[in-house]
């Protein structure tokens, strides 16, 4: 994914020969990400797994972990928890946001491993893929697609397979697989 000629919000996907353009942060890239600067960040990101507005849209092809959103279904971005970074069941007082929606940009949601092993407070929280807003509206710090791309993307959506974000292109290498959805106290 490199960034799209003319512009610091937008970005371009390169997907097995396709381009597929996207949304970036309303800050642009960025090599350090801090909490709330808008910023999407560079490096190379693994694929972990994937939720979707069952209500709304088929689930996503690909092998990555996936299921239905939840209602109660919410993210710590309070850098101040032991929680921070990681998903949490709502209510909850720390600051979150909630994965279940009213507009659409969590229709499909696709967990990256940005700042989680390990997890560093204040380097950014919830740097997801998800759907983007009309136009290719900036994000709050992710990659944004438009609703349409989801279908075509679907078999690309690999377990610990990596997206590299403005960077130059690399060899992939697997990375071993282990269960992203399983019972802890602030995972699902």
């Amino acid at each position: 994914m490199r960034r799209r000629p003319g512009t610091t919000t937008q970005g371009l996907l390169s997907v097995d020969g396709r381009t597929l353009p996207c949304a970036l942060g309303s800050g642009g890239l960025a090599v350090r990400k801090r909490e709330g600067d808008g910023a999407t960040p560079i490096g190379r990101f693994w694929l972990k797994a994937a939720l979707f507005r069952a209500d709304r849209v088929a689930p996503p092809a690909g092998d990555l972990p996936i299921r239905a959103t939840r209602a109660d279904d919410g993210w710590s971005d309070d850098p101040g928890s032991a929680l921070y970074n990681l998903f949490v069941r709502l209510p909850q007082t720390l600051s979150h946001e909630r994965l279940m929606r009213t507009d659409h940009l969590y229709d499909v949601v696709v967990i990256t491993d940005h700042n989680r092993t390990p997890r560093v407070r204040r380097h950014g929280s919830a740097v997801f893929l998800h759907c983007s807003r009309e136009g290719l509206t900036p994000t709050a710090g992710c990659v944004a697609l438009p609703r349409e791309t989801w279908r075509r993307l679907g078999a690309h959506l690999v377990r610990n397979r990596p997206i590299d974000i403005d960077a130059v292109a690399r060899p992939v290498r697997r990375r071993r697989a282990r269960p992203f959805f399983r019972r802890t106290r602030s995972a699902i």
